[in-house]
């Protein structure tokens, strides 16, 4: 059984258009969105976009990576994606107590 991809308590039953992540409630929904919106935010940043596309295109990307996470633009960015993808059983526990 695939739990929601937001709370990862109840059975999802929507999916997010964008990410095709699967969420169970609005509320999920809405915390979901925020996070994106952070992200979409971020990605607004020419340096940052810069910085994305040196590392793609990088020969050696093991060490493009340790440049990169050099600047700390770069790492609020890393920072978010793993928000997004690995909530932190803090923030967990934070929504679960409604904070």
């Amino acid at each position: 059984m695939q739990l929601c991809g937001v709370c990862s308590e109840q059975v999802p039953k929507y999916r997010c258009p964008v990410c095709r992540t699967r969420y169970c409630s609005l509320g999920c929904y809405k915390n979901h969105r925020g996070e994106s919106e952070a992200l979409k935010g971020l990605l607004r940043n020419p340096h940052l976009r810069q910085l994305l596309a040196s590392v793609d295109t990088a020969e050696d990307k093991a060490q493009a990576m340790k440049t990169a996470m050099q600047e700390p633009l770069f790492v609020e960015f890393a920072d978010q994606c793993l928000k997004v993808v690995e909530p932190s059983e803090k923030e967990a526990d934070e929504e679960d107590d409604g904070i």
